[in-house]
């Protein structure tokens, strides 16, 4: 198992038009992306054959990826099928192709797969477009790895800290008991007995303060989700797709789904303007710990409540040098968590 099968966001469906290419890089690999006549979306090495200009620079013209500085021609399979200098006459080689990568779309994004393998396909970002529930989507560029991203994002306890009354009180802390389960490359935490602590949001989320359904999802490589259901029918999702985009650097699409029956509409802006205060205080936190990181060295001591952290670096490390996590024995653990 390499990390370059898996399928990653390379931009959204709604940027790539059949009139201008779109730059994107994966995993340090500049790509160009375009759609042909057809409308599909195609993505090659973003750089010309003939004098090495970025492609994304140039335009599409007829279904064909032309190159800003001598106007090559490039098919959809990478091929050149025009070169205007040498006129009709031009007789392409075999030997003038560039490297192609699969794509494929999906709740509004181009997936790309760096090397043509069989993998896991995407995962479907849960509730999007069903009835009744609303959608907010956010893109943020982290300075950090992408387990690092993924751990955050299922790390229950950084809240009270990072976001303070924005996501929790620090002055309200109650205990939480987790399962974590590790199980097919994959992490689960399982929350019972939680019902305060929300916030601001605390009266609107859950009045009464009776036990919700609470469960963090990290799934093979880079994607998780965060799951809440309130005793009165309130449902929210917090879905994030860590793509990386080169070492240490790290692009993050976040989708928000969420069902508050009468009140998605009027919710709609505080969901947006909330989400991207909190997000933008863990990109801060992020950027400090990687930082720190860079000086001193992937050092972390852990505890009990880093149960999920420690399944994720074990899982990620496997992918660095290429085995298969899905392998690893399934282990299930209850954690206590105050919070």
């Amino acid at each position: 198992m390499n990390l370059k099968n898996f399928w990653y966001i390379a931009c959204e469906s709604s940027q790539l038009t059949k009139e201008k290419p779109l730059p994107s890089e994966l995993m340090g690999e500049w790509i160009a992306l375009y759609r042909d006549n057809t409308g599909k979306a195609v993505a090659v090495t973003d750089r010309c054959l003939h004098r090495n200009a970025r492609l994304s620079k140039g335009r599409v013209h007829q279904g064909n990826l032309a190159c800003p500085y001598h106007g090559w021609r490039y098919g959809k399979n990478g091929e050149v099928v025009a070169v205007p200098s040498e006129g009709e006459k031009f007789q392409p080689k075999a030997s003038m192709c560039l490297k192609t990568f699969l794509t494929r779309e999906q709740d509004g994004y181009v997936y790309v797969q760096l090397e043509k393998e069989e993998s896991l396909q995407p995962k479907a970002v849960p509730f999007l477009g069903k009835p009744g529930y609303s959608h907010v989507r956010l893109v943020h560029i982290f300075e950090a790895e992408v387990p690092n991203c993924a751990e955050n994002f299922i790390d229950i306890p950084h809240t009270t800290f990072v976001h303070p009354n924005i996501f929790r009180y620090q002055r309200e802390p109650q205990r939480l008991l987790g399962e974590v389960e590790m199980e097919k490359g994959n992490v689960h935490i399982r929350y019972r007995e939680e019902s305060s602590n929300f916030g601001i949001f605390s009266k609107f989320l859950n009045k009464e303060k009776k036990e919700i359904f609470h469960e963090d999802h990290y799934y093979l490589p880079n994607f998780t989700h965060v799951e809440y259901r309130f005793v009165d029918g309130k449902h929210f999702n917090i879905t994030s797709q860590s793509v990386p985009t080169r070492n240490g650097l790290t692009t993050v699409y976040t989708d928000l789904t969420y069902d508050y029956g009468i009140w998605n509409w009027v919710a709609k802006p505080f969901v947006y303007i909330t989400a991207k205060m909190i997000i933008g205080q863990d990109v801060r936190i992020m950027a400090q710990q990687s930082e720190v990181t860079k000086h001193f060295g992937e050092q972390f001591v852990s505890t009990r409540a880093d149960l999920q952290h420690i399944h994720i670096e074990r899982i990620y490390k496997a992918l660095r040098e290429e085995k298969d996590p899905r392998e690893f024995q399934a282990k299930k653990e209850t954690v206590e968590f105050w919070i």
